[in-house]
């Protein structure tokens, strides 16, 4: 039996790692490696790496993080790291951590079953062996393990491919309507309506998705706000895409997205208020056993020439 104490926090998975590949000569077949992982200076006492607990359920997505922030994966409803230098890549399948190795110096003793075809040996194509480390239930086990796939994501690089289907949702700035008409001329104290045509990649909502080996990540969109700069010193932030003008509507003002010019755009650039519409998208992605949530921006542009009404008195 193998006892061994963990130093600081910053080497504990490291140790941890450390002590399931030696207790593999040490012991052979038959035990586990039980550890309360939220103790540093702890025992670890190896009768048997094993066969990880591969069926234990307790993994699966945590909360997603915050935007443009890395993904989570969550053991027994607390997040933990998708993956970590020293355990490897989080599979949720099993809620282990698995990290490719060669197995400890001089090879594994004689008959430890680590579940490779007959005759398989380390380097050969075909599999792989994988250093398995599941913190769950108060215990950590682990062990080595021959797989033909790996786990769940393969060492694929979730994040980057969560990013490919961000950029195949094609997303797109404001389809911008506006009255007064960008051809026309508007007038101070007069409303303005604004609205975001909605499509697909307007608007949304849309998914795509992108694929590496085995993994498959999906993302799907929706404009959370359209902001608009009036170009006046004004911004309306508009939490839908806003309400089209009909000329029923007369001299209404926009239920849901619009703006009235106190003064005019004589003395803008041009003579003409520079209007910028953005759109806020949020994009969720999951694949992998992992989950996140991307924060894009998207924008058009247009111009309103604004005057006053003038009126002529006449004695």
């Amino acid at each position: 039996m193998l006892s061994r104490r963990l130093g600081p926090a910053a080497g504990a998975a490291g140790l941890l790692l450390a002590a399931a590949v030696v207790s593999v000569v040490a012991n052979g077949p038959g035990g586990g490696v039980k550890c309360p992982p939220t103790k540093l200076n702890c025992k670890i006492t190896a009768q048997d790496p094993g066969k990880p607990d591969a069926g234990k359920p307790g993994g699966r997505p945590g909360k997603p993080p915050a935007e443009g922030g890395l993904p989570t994966c969550a053991i027994d409803g607390q997040e933990v790291p998708c993956s970590t230098p020293e355990m490897g890549v989080f599979n949720s399948a099993d809620s282990c951590y698995w990290k490719q190795t060669d197995g400890p110096a001089g090879g594994l003793p004689t008959g430890f079953d680590t579940g490779a075809p007959p005759g398989w040996k380390p380097g050969e194509p075909g599999g792989a062996l994988y250093l398995v480390t599941c913190p769950s239930g108060g215990e950590v086990r682990g062990g080595i393990r021959w797989s033909a796939t790996g786990p769940a994501g393969g060492g694929i690089d979730v994040q980057a491919l969560a990013q490919q289907a961000v950029e195949q949702l094609r997303l797109e700035g404001p389809d911008i309507g506006i009255v007064p008409r960008p051809e026309g001329k508007g007038l101070v104290g007069m409303p303005v309506w604004m609205w975001n045509k909605p499509g697909p990649t307007r608007t949304g909502p849309t998914s795509a998705s992108a694929s590496a080996g085995p993994v498959t990540v999906t993302a799907t969109a929706a404009v959370r706000t359209v902001v608009w700069s009036m170009g006046d010193g004004a911004t309306i932030t508009c939490t839908g895409p806003g309400t089209p003008y009909e000329p029923r509507f007369g001299k209404e003002k926009s239920p849901t997205c619009g703006h009235m010019y106190e003064r005019t755009s004589a003395q803008s650039p041009g003579g003409r208020y520079s209007v910028t519409a953005t759109t806020t998208w949020d994009v969720t992605w999951s694949g992998a056993g992992q989950t996140g949530t991307i924060a894009t921006t998207r924008q058009n542009t247009t111009s309103l020439a604004i005057g006053e009404l003038q009126v002529l008195n006449v004695p």
